[in-house]
């Protein structure tokens, strides 16, 4: 087990490696770098300026060598002010030093935020904290009631309570988050009144009930339908096995066959959908939090996004390729916790 860890670990820096040198490709053509350019000029900047401020600022190095310095295998060199011959830092908001150095990715520098004037880390990690606390509550919310929803299902398969559970199953995985949205703003907000269906910026006005009881419920309803699903197709599989059949042979009551013989072994394939939520909340989270304007890592992707905020773009790529491999990664040692029969070779 430690040397499938080890090895994965092996495959996740390189994919990882690998992924961040097409971003940075991707992030860095050369639309991209003109607007960056015209937003920290003016947008009647001549193209002459456009091009010194490009060269002032770095943005004219070799490829490779820029993607080194990101990294922080290569040394950054100040910039040269052109009337003083002066060495000045790179974005004066971020107190960059003027010196040569190595501040990259693997020093823990992820650069200088051009639209929030700030060091990538001051605007990320609050965001990350703020979307972190949204996406715990949506899965705390979601997870056990979903299992629930599939497990009775599952236990009646072709009554009454499996066809509405399933039909409401059905329903909540059909119906997009931007429209749920809508949907729980004007019900909850505009009709009854309840809740304030602005979730105001969590690092400045707090979390409250208030502002984060409407994204929660937004995204757990989406993915409930999809966990209760794969959770009542695995149970009714479950139930059928000549081991069940065997149990209650022996005299065990229904509920004790369902809770130590069937529910272990029917948990195996929703696991795997439930860990897949993870990535899917990451993609969620900016649709979310945009329409509620929750000001976590989706709102922070998107305002980086529309402003060529280049340093923050990547750090955001980065982080949703580590959640995306570490989740794949628990996921298959789940499997061997949850089913002995299972090891990893």
């Amino acid at each position: 087990m430690l040397s499938f860890i080890f090895r994965r670990l092996g495959v996740m820096a390189l994919a990882m490696a690998c992924l961040s040198l097409v971003v940075f490709f991707l992030i860095n053509l050369e639309p991209n770098l003109k607007k960056l350019a015209i937003g920290q000029l003016t947008q009647r900047a001549s193209g002459a300026e456009i091009e010194s401020w490009l060269q002032d600022n770095g943005y004219r190095q070799n490829f490779f060598v820029r993607y080194g310095q990101w990294l922080g295998v290569l040394q950054k060199q100040p910039n040269i002010d052109r009337e003083t011959g002066e060495a000045t830092s790179r974005f004066s908001y971020c107190n960059e030093p003027a010196v040569p150095r190595y501040s990259g990715i693997l020093q823990g520098d992820f650069g200088c935020s051009t639209k929030f004037r700030q060091p990538v880390t001051a605007q990320l990690l609050p965001a990350l904290a703020a979307t972190g606390k949204l996406m715990f509550w949506v899965m705390a919310v979601m997870v056990p009631v979903s299992l629930v929803i599939g497990v009775l299902a599952g236990m009646r398969e072709g009554s009454r309570i499996d066809r509405g559970l399933s039909v409401a199953s059905i329903t909540t995985t059909a119906t997009p988050e931007y429209i749920s949205g809508v949907i729980f703003a004007v019900v909850f907000a505009s009709w009854l009144g309840w809740l304030n269906a602005s979730a105001a910026s969590a690092t400045n006005s707090g979390i409250t009930f208030y502002n984060f009881a409407l994204p929660v419920m937004t995204m757990a309803v989406y993915g409930t339908g999809y966990i209760a699903r794969m959770t009542r197709a695995s149970m009714v599989e479950v139930m059928t096995q000549q081991y069940i059949r065997t149990a209650r042979l022996k005299g065990l009551g229904f509920n004790a066959v369902v809770l130590k013989h069937a529910l272990r072994n029917a948990l195996i394939a929703p696991f795997t959908v439930i860990m897949l939520q993870f990535p899917w909340l990451l993609t969620g989270v900016v649709i979310v939090e945009v329409m509620f304007r929750y000001q976590g890592f989706g709102y922070t992707l998107v305002e980086a996004a529309a402003n060529n905020d280049i340093d923050l773009l990547l750090a955001c790529s980065l982080v949703s390729v580590f959640v995306v491999l570490s989740t794949q990664l628990i996921s298959d040692i789940g499997y061997a916790l949850l089913n002995p029969r299972i090891r990893v070779q």
